[in-house]
C-alpha cells in the first residue's frame, strides 16, 4: 500500500465521488403532479376570510407537522428566515430591545432581530456541544433584554432546561432556531417544541426539504395567531385597536405555496428514517475517528439525541503539532468531502463590526431607543472565536449519502493523514 500523502503526490484514498444526499422520490413527484393538475398553486388571500389561512396542501402539512412534533400549532412559511422574522415580531419586540443569541449560526438568526430594530447580543458557546452557553447568557442580561434566541446547532438541542430557568427568572421570552435539528429529542421532547416559539428549516440540504420553506411551532394560541398574521399582510386583517396587538403587525408575504407544501408533507414522513441513516453514518465515523489521537468526536448531551446535520469535531492542535489548515488540505487531497475549516463568527461580520444596518448612521444601535453600547469586537465570544480560528473541524454530512464503503474510506483517509502527522509537521 502506498502511504504517501495525496497532498504530496501519492494516490488519494477516495477516488470516486460520494453520492449526493437526495430523498426526493416518486412520492414527491406524485404529490406535485396532483397539485399541478388541480391548477391551485396557492390559495392565499391577504384579506379576511377562509383563504387567509392558505390552501388545502398548506393546511394539511401544518396539521401533519403539529401532530408529528406534538404541538398545538404549526405555521408554514416560505423560508426559515421568514420564520425567524415572524417569531421575533410575534413576541412584541420593541425598538431597542435586546435579544441574546449565539454567534455560531446562520446570520439570519441575528438579522431577524435587527429586522424589528432590536439589538442582537452575542453569548459565547459551549466548547463540546457548540450550542449557546447558558452561563454566558445570564451574564449578558440587561434592563432591555427581552428574549433569548437559542440555536440547536449541527443537530442537537441546546440546554433548554437551563435556558428556560434563566428566562423564567428574568421574565424573558425563549425562542429556538432548530433549523438543523428536526427529529432530535431533548429528554423525551422534540427539539424546537420547548421554546415559546420554535421551528425548522425546509431548505434544500436540510433533513426535510421542499427547496425553500420553514415551519414555526408553538403551544401558545396568541403567538400562533400573531405568526399567522405576520405571515400574510397582517395590517389588512388584524382586528384590534390595542397597541400591544397592533405591535409589529406589518404586511409581509411569507406564504408557502401548495407545491412546496405537498413536497414537505412527503418529506416529513421520511424524517425518522433519514435521521436513523445519519446516525448510522456517525456510528461508523465515531468507531474509526474516535481512536485517533487529538480528535474529539461529537459528544451527545445526556438525555438527548443528535441528528447530525454536521459532524462536528474539536482538534487538540497542540497535541497534533500540525495547524488545522494543513490537516484540512491533506484530508481534501485524500478526497474527504464536505470539510468545514471552522464555522461562523457572526458577531465579527462587517455589519456588526461597523454597526451599520439601516442607512449609514448606525441605526438601530445609535437610535434613542437603544440605551447601552453593545460592541462586537474580538474577544466578545472567546470560545467561539478560538474554535473558528484554530480547533473546529466539521464534515457536512448532510450533503452526501454515505454507503458503508464510503464511511470506511473516509475513516481510511483520516487514518492515512494521521499516520503522516510528522511529515505534515515538517512541511515548509
Amino acid at each position: 500500500m502506498n502511504n504517501s500523502l495525496a497532498l504530496l503526490g501519492g494516490p488519494a484514498i477516495i477516488r470516486q465521488t460520494i453520492k449526493s444526499f437526495n430523498t426526493i422520490g416518486e412520492e414527491e413527484l406524485a404529490a406535485v403532479t396532483e397539485v399541478m393538475r388541480s391548477g391551485v398553486l396557492s390559495a392565499y388571500i391577504g384579506a379576511r376570510g377562509d383563504a387567509f389561512m392558505g390552501g388545502p396542501r398548506v393546511r394539511a402539512f401544518e396539521k401533519h407537522a403539529a401532530e408529528h412534533f406534538g404541538v398545538k400549532h404549526a405555521i408554514a412559511v416560505n423560508s426559515w428566515t421568514s420564520g425567524l422574522i415572524a417569531a421575533i415580531g410575534a413576541i412584541g419586540l420593541e425598538p431597542g430591545d435586546e435579544v441574546i443569541t449565539t454567534p455560531w449560526t446562520m446570520v439570519a438568526t441575528a438579522t431577524a432581530i435587527l429586522h424589528w430594530n432590536g439589538i442582537p447580543v452575542f453569548a459565547d458557546i459551549d466548547p463540546t456541544s457548540f450550542n449557546i452557553d447558558p452561563a454566558s447568557v445570564e451574564k449578558l442580561i440587561g434592563p432591555r433584554t427581552r428574549a433569548i434566541l437559542a440555536v440547536d446547532i449541527f443537530g442537537q438541542s441546546c440546554d433548554m432546561r437551563a435556558l428556560r430557568d434563566i428566562a423564567t427568572r428574568h421574565g424573558l421570552k425563549l425562542l429556538c432556531d432548530t433549523a438543523q435539528a428536526p427529529g432530535a429529542t431533548y429528554h423525551g421532547s422534540m427539539t424546537g417544541t420547548l421554546a415559546d416559539i420554535g421551528g425548522f428549516s425546509l431548505n434544500y440540504h436540510k433533513h426535510i426539504h421542499c427547496g425553500e420553506g420553514g415551519i414555526l411551532v408553538t403551544n401558545d394560541d396568541r403567538y400562533a395567531r400573531r405568526l399567522q398574521l405576520i405571515r400574510n399582510h397582517a395590517e389588512a386583517v388584524v382586528d384590534s385597536d390595542e397597541p400591544a396587538e397592533l405591535c409589529n403587525m406589518l404586511g409581509y408575504n411569507f406564504r408557502l405555496g401548495e407545491i412546496e407544501a405537498a413536497i414537505a408533507t412527503e418529506q416529513l414522513k421520511k424524517l425518522a428514517a433519514n435521521v436513523q441513516g445519519r446516525q448510522r453514518v456517525v456510528d461508523g465515523f465515531n468507531a474509526g475517528l474516535g481512536k485517533l489521537p487529538g480528535i474529539n468526536t461529537p459528544r451527545v448531551s445526556d438525555g438527548c439525541t443528535h441528528v447530525y446535520y454536521v459532524y462536528g469535531m474539536r482538534l487538540d492542535i497542540d497535541r497534533l503539532g500540525v495547524p488545522r489548515d494543513r490537516l484540512v488540505a491533506a484530508l481534501r487531497a485524500e478526497g474527504v468531502p464536505g470539510l468545514m475549516n471552522g464555522y461562523q463568527n457572526v458577531h465579527l461580520y462587517p455589519l456588526f463590526q461597523q454597526r451599520i444596518a439601516y442607512g449609514t448612521k448606525g441605526f438601530p444601535w445609535t437610535s434613542p431607543y437603544a440605551d447601552r453600547d453593545v460592541h462586537y469586537g474580538r474577544g466578545t465570544c472567546p470560545v467561539a472565536e478560538d474554535l473558528h480560528a484554530r480547533t473546529f473541524l466539521g464534515i457536512n454530512i448532510c450533503l452526501n449519502d454515505y454507503s458503508p464503503d464510503d464511511i470506511a474510506q473516509v475513516v481510511g483517509a483520516f487514518d492515512k493523514v494521521w499516520r503522516n502527522l510528522d511529515v505534515l509537521a515538517h512541511l515548509p
